[in-house]
């Protein structure tokens, strides 16, 4: 089992502290938060009364995609920032349960660096506040970052400049018609990286589930790839499993070297935390 599976490691300004009751605890520099998580369905390591006497924020479901935050500590900013290596990450409380960032692609940012550079070209699709862009930029690698949510985009290049970076290409779109218009003109990429939700709004609002779109997402990018080129996807849907993404990246990457694995994380308390299929295209 365990050879099925790739642990993220945390960082300096990261920790996933313990998890457990449907929720984790975690540290964002020196900001606590507590928030929900399905996947943390066996009993915490610490109580949840210890987990208050140091947490500061503690988010509160309203709805299957919504909420509020409860504050725990006093004084506490809402918005902070914190680095990972040369990247400063600006992150603040939304209504979505979500901080800015999704600390498990670390071990992606870290597959990135080692396989980028100055002469190579990266997309991000679905690239959410821009982490991964701006690893690739930090390498030197021409940078395309595209998302549908222009909050997002904002978001993203408020990471860009605070992390002293410049010349990431921001495009406000949706991510596969991006993708299809991309292999109409022609271009090519030596890394792909998709983060897709399990469901997901378009940029003129249109509704579409990972499930219906994932095929027609991998076909692209398969066409966009340079021969040497590398491709990561994450899914974190319940409607998809390891088998489906195995099925479908041997169907459409006949003879690339590839990997699928489960991604995990280990909390500081010894808990095992699941985050998500990883499929990796590429030496």
């Amino acid at each position: 089992m365990e050879n099925e599976r790739l642990y993220t490691e945390f960082w300096k300004d990261y920790e996933l502290i313990d998890a457990g009751g449907g929720k984790k605890l975690e540290r964002w520099g020196s900001i606590i938060t507590i928030r929900p998580e399905v996947q943390a369905y066996f009993k915490s390591e610490l109580t949840f009364a210890q987990w208050n006497e140091i947490a500061h924020f503690e988010f509160i479901s309203k709805s299957a995609q919504s909420g509020s935050w409860k504050t725990l500590k006093k004084d506490t900013p809402t918005s902070w920032e914190i680095t990972f290596k040369s990247i400063t990450i600006q992150l603040e409380l939304t209504k979505f349960k979500h901080v800015g960032l999704f600390p498990e692609q670390r071990i992606n940012w870290d597959f990135i660096s080692s396989h980028l550079n100055e002469n190579k070209r990266f997309l991000n699709l679905f690239a959410y506040t821009g982490a991964a862009s701006c690893v690739a930029k930090a390498r030197g690698a021409e940078t395309i970052h595209v998302d549908s949510v222009k909050q997002l985009i904002s978001w993203a290049r408020t990471n860009q400049d605070h992390s002293h970076l410049s010349g990431i290409k921001w495009v406000h779109e949706d991510a596969l018609k991006f993708a299809e218009r991309e292999i109409k003109r022609g271009n090519k990429y030596d890394g792909i990286i998709m983060d897709p939700p399990a469901w997901g709004i378009g940029a003129k609002g249109e509704k579409w589930k990972l499930e219906d779109k994932l095929e027609a997402l991998l076909i692209g990018a398969k066409e966009l790839l340079n021969k040497d080129g590398f491709l990561i996807l994450n899914t974190y849907s319940p409607t998809i499993s390891k088998k489906d993404i195995s099925r479908l990246s041997n169907k459409h990457f006949a003879g690339s070297k590839k990997e699928v694995k489960e991604l995990w994380m280990k909390t500081t308390t010894g808990k095992d935390l699941y985050y998500g299929v990883l499929l990796r295209i590429g030496e």
